[in-house]
């Protein structure tokens, strides 16, 4: 009989809702499922198109072993698997506490491959359990059972796009539909009021328009209710209540009770029947449901519907396309109120909020503090087929004392890309250390209304980094004396036993012991198959006291580790290779020696996640690492520009920065991080100022803490234009590298109009793709506008990015690289003691690292008091080392050509005190 109505409903016959019928049109709610289940079966199809290797994922978890639901579960399990959906059973048992049951929820809630979870009931324990906790409980996002407070108040409001509708109601409209009868403007009762049926019901059916009573057991003559009834919708669980002759004539009848009344004829000696006695309501109904075969299939399959509505739901969160952040619109104040004053007069978003926004899941980040979040380096591993965005470097030509506005530049233009041009943007930068923040420069994290936020909490309440590096130093230095003291005071046999202790009667080489065996050759893996003489090679490592590594180059390194590495396994692998000191028989010794690398990275596991915070409009910005100034590698991390890349997205931004000028810092940023993480940058922005180009000019000296001379504040477009070859000579060495560049004047309150339209017309002569002014410090993310609009254009040119120098090349040949192409040098000079220490370095196979050249920042070549562009000079190297960890050979170089200078690196050079350098 469902085939003639369903043939009407296709051939779009008329209905005449008074038309009566003899015998009621049955609503196979079997054949309605199957209907829905097709069409779930090409939604799942589609998904899996788009991103292969997709499922829905569903869990179902039961406490207990009740009969009656294990059938339930499998009619669910069976409908998942047909559809194409990943379902699985978590089974508790009756002993489980309700502690144990919201810890499962818990770790269900925090899977990704999970879109939807049903917690079974009734709980079938021995404890008690409080339901309406454990419901409420699951994420409103995983609830497609549609039972928490949060879905059932969404549903009792009508909000009816954002939450899970409980499936038994929606199925019942699904069959109402089915008859092709509007709800909108009939009088409709429902008989029920539970919470998964009843009361749902009558919150769905009134918000689609109709008239609703809902009655229950309490309820004064019933049958009367029940005869004005245009729709008919029953789950009061009671066998048979309805009566036929109640129903009136012609209305839809949806029956949802499912009970077992005796019947000597069966089998079992019972049948099932529902809530409406069926023969006698089919008389005078013009469609009713059978049971079973009417409600009992649609459940199950509007239960796959939510699952598969929630996986959509979260594709459309976490796939790569446009955010959609809630920007703060800036009100900026004239004059200008104090950078702490305008960090404390807008309010933040909800850093949980943000990173939801930006596509990470919950269970990627970890809350520090109340307004940064710890990102997990693990979403690289999901996000490893999303193309990356555009990568763009913010360098700057060499500063004053005062500083140009480099880290408000580089903020000033994530603002203006994200909130202005609405396009997904990400800064990344260092975290500033406390020196800098004190300093005449005050906040180290940009300033104005280009600043991140909370600002008292960016520069004074670090993030962690610096105090794991600092423990990890101390760590390495503590196992080195101890090292020293032991290995003269015990036999081989006690420091083996030390070293490689029982363990249940058994003795166990670790990972980092079997590769120190490696290292020396020895291809055994029992300890008790070694010689007397393959034990003392092995636990003996002979460190020269007077070559070991000082506190502050092991925590230099390691810093400078943490920077360039791109994973855990990353992490692990380079810590494992730093040099500590130097045996007696000259072979360098490491961490992994120590067998302390293991140790190490767990120290620094937590410091290894970039920390996520916010701009003052609500740009996202990652903060990791702190400054390495003795190994001059002044760069934000690896693993905070990588996952930002992977977020934004291929048609994103990621703006990060350099520690220091264009020269000091951005040839250490293409040919050391850039070959480290294997990204491309697609354009550099060279920050200047008329201030400091000034200077270059041959201006008077500025001194933080005093006025600025006249020549400053007043027009001297002379002066401006001496200063410019300066700018000149940072563009055609940032050029050098095959990408555009776009200068950014920052400019100032003392600058002229003639002035600014100077410095741009020479930017232009230069080369560059464009010059543009910013007011980003005075107007935000606005005042960078043309800046991000001249960057948007220019990451359009095709890539032409190159290194500056092989890493083949000899090392002297790498050094006059850079000095002849970045400093302009004539020549190299090494010191006899850098000559030595170069050949042994190179002598152990350390001749492929990338050189980083460490010299002032203050000129474009070694001597701080030269401006413009020093040339034809020649650049001492009086020490060098190596910090194989981290991959980088490091020339120390000094500002005048006296090559008899004493090195100031102290390690391997006989200084017994190891915390000598950090008092």
């Amino acid at each position: 009989m469902f085939s003639v109505t369903a043939m009407r409903l296709r051939h779009g016959a008329p209905r005449c809702w008074e038309s009566q019928r003899a015998i009621a049109t049955v609503i196979s709610g079997s054949k309605t499922s199957q209907q829905v289940r097709e069409h779930l079966k090409k939604d799942v199809a589609e998904m899996k198109s788009h991103l292969p290797g997709f499922r829905p994922g569903l869990v179902v978890l039961q406490v207990g072993d009740r009969e009656d639901s294990n059938l339930y579960i499998s009619m669910k399990l069976k409908a998942a698997a047909d559809i194409g959906i990943d379902a699985n059973h978590i089974r508790l048992p009756k002993t489980a506490t309700e502690d144990e049951v919201l810890w499962n929820i818990e770790a269900v809630n925090d899977n990704p491959a999970v879109h939807g979870l049903i917690v079974q009931l009734p709980l079938d324990s021995i404890n008690q359990i409080d339901t309406e906790k454990v419901t409420n409980a699951v994420s409103p996002d995983k609830d497609v059972d549609g039972l928490s407070s949060i879905n059932a108040g969404k549903l009792a409001r009508g909000d009816l796009r954002s939450c899970f509708i409980p499936c038994t109601p929606n199925g019942c409209m699904e069959l109402i539909k089915q008859t092709g009868v509007s709800v909108s403007g009939k009088n409709v009762v429902v008989i029920g009021r539970s919470k998964i049926v009843g009361a749902p019901m009558h919150d769905l059916l009134l918000w689609n328009h109709a008239t609703v009573t809902s009655c229950h057991s309490k309820t004064l003559d019933l049958a009367a209710q029940v005869g004005r009834a245009d729709i008919l919708v029953v789950g009061a669980g009671k066998a048979e209540l309805v009566k036929g002759e109640w129903v009136k004539k012609g209305a839809v009848v949806i029956d949802c009770g499912i009970n077992h009344i005796p019947d000597s004829s069966k089998p079992a000696g019972k049948r099932v029947v529902g809530d409406v006695h069926y023969l006698s309501a089919k008389e005078r109904a013009g469609y009713i449901t059978p049971v079973p075969g009417g409600v009992g299939p649609m459940t199950v399959v509007m239960l796959m519907e939510n699952t598969v509505k929630s996986a959509k739901r979260f594709l459309q969160m976490y796939k790569p396309g446009k955010w959609n952040i809630s920007y703060r619109k800036l009100k900026p104040l004239k004059p200008q109120p104090s950078d702490v004053q305008i960090s404390c007069s807008y309010p933040r978003n909800p850093i949980g909020q943000l990173a939801k926004e930006v596509g990470l899941l919950s269970k990627e980040v970890e809350p520090y503090g109340r307004t940064r979040l710890k990102v997990r380096v693990e979403v690289l591993k999901r996000l490893d087929k999303q193309p990356n965005g555009k990568y763009v470097l913010v360098t700057g030509i060499t500063p004053t004392p005062l500083g140009e506005g480099q880290s408000t530049i580089t903020l000033g233009l994530a603002q203006a890309l994200g909130a202005h041009l609405n396009i997904n943007a990400f800064a990344s930068i260092q975290q500033p250390s406390p020196l800098s923040s004190f300093g005449i420069k005050g906040c180290a994290v940009g300033g104005g209304y280009s600043q991140i936020i909370p600002m008292e909490e960016v520069s004074l309440q670090p993030s962690g980094d610096s105090e794991a590096v600092s423990a990890a130093s101390s760590l390495l230095v503590d196992t080195i004396i101890a090292y020293c003291h032991y290995q003269t005071k015990y036999s081989d046999k006690v420091l083996f036993d030390l070293l490689v202790p029982f363990r249940d009667g058994h003795q166990y080489f670790s990972p980092s012991q079997l590769n120190r065996l490696q290292k020396l050759g020895i291809e055994k893996s029992d300890p008790l198959t070694l010689t007397e003489q393959e034990i003392r090679r092995f636990i003996r490592l002979d460190i020269n006291p007077d070559a070991r590594t000082d506190f502050a180059s092991l925590k230099n390194e390691i810093m400078a580790i943490l920077s360039l590495s791109s994973s855990a396994e990353d992490l692990q692998n380079r810590l494992a290779k730093v040099v500590v000191a130097i045996s007696r028989y000259e072979e360098l010794i490491t961490t992994e020696d120590l067998g302390v690398s293991g140790a190490l990275a767990l120290l620094l596991n937590n410091a290894l996640k970039p920390c996520l915070m916010q701009t003052l409009e609500g740009t996202p910005v990652f903060v990791h690492t702190s400054p390495s100034a003795d190994i001059a590698y002044g760069n934000a991390s690896v693993v905070a520009d990588k996952i930002a890349l992977k977020l934004v997205g291929p048609q994103g931004f990621v703006v990060t920065e350099t520690l220091h000028s264009a020269d000091a810092d951005m040839e250490k940023f293409f040919n050391i991080k850039c070959r480290s993480s294997g990204l491309q940058p697609d354009v550099v922005v060279l920050v200047a100022t008329v201030r400091a180009l000034k200077m270059h000019g041959g201006g008077p000296g500025i001194t933080a803490g005093f006025p600025l001379p006249k020549q400053y504040s007043e027009e001297n477009l002379k002066l401006l234009e001496k200063g410019c070859a300066h700018l000149k000579g940072q563009v055609e060495k940032a050029r050098t590298y095959g990408l555009p560049v776009v200068v950014a004047v920052n400019t100032f309150s003392s600058d002229t109009k003639a002035e600014l339209e100077l410095v741009c017309s020479q930017a232009r002569q230069a080369g560059v793709f464009d010059a543009v002014l910013c007011t980003n410090w005075s107007d935000g993310g606005a005042g960078a506008l043309a800046l991000a609009q001249a960057v948007q254009k220019a990451a359009e040119l095709p890539s032409q990015f190159h290194y500056l120098y092989e890493l083949e090349l000899p090392v002297i040949k790498k050094i006059q690289k850079v000095a002849q192409n970045i400093y302009g040098v004539k020549d190299v000079e090494l010191s006899p003691k850098a000559k030595e220490k170069l050949a042994f370095y190179m002598k152990q196979g350390f001749g492929n690292f990338p050189v980083c050249i460490m010299k002032t920042q203050s000129s474009l070549g070694n001597d701080p008091e030269k401006k413009i562009v020093p040339t034809d000079f020649t650049l001492p190297i009086i020490d060098v080392q190596v910090f194989v960890g981290a991959g980088i050979l490091s020339l120390l170089t000094v500002t005048t050509n006296d090559c008899s200078e004493e090195p100031t690196w102290p390690c391997f050079h006989g200084n017994n005190d190891l915390y000598s350098n950090s008092q």
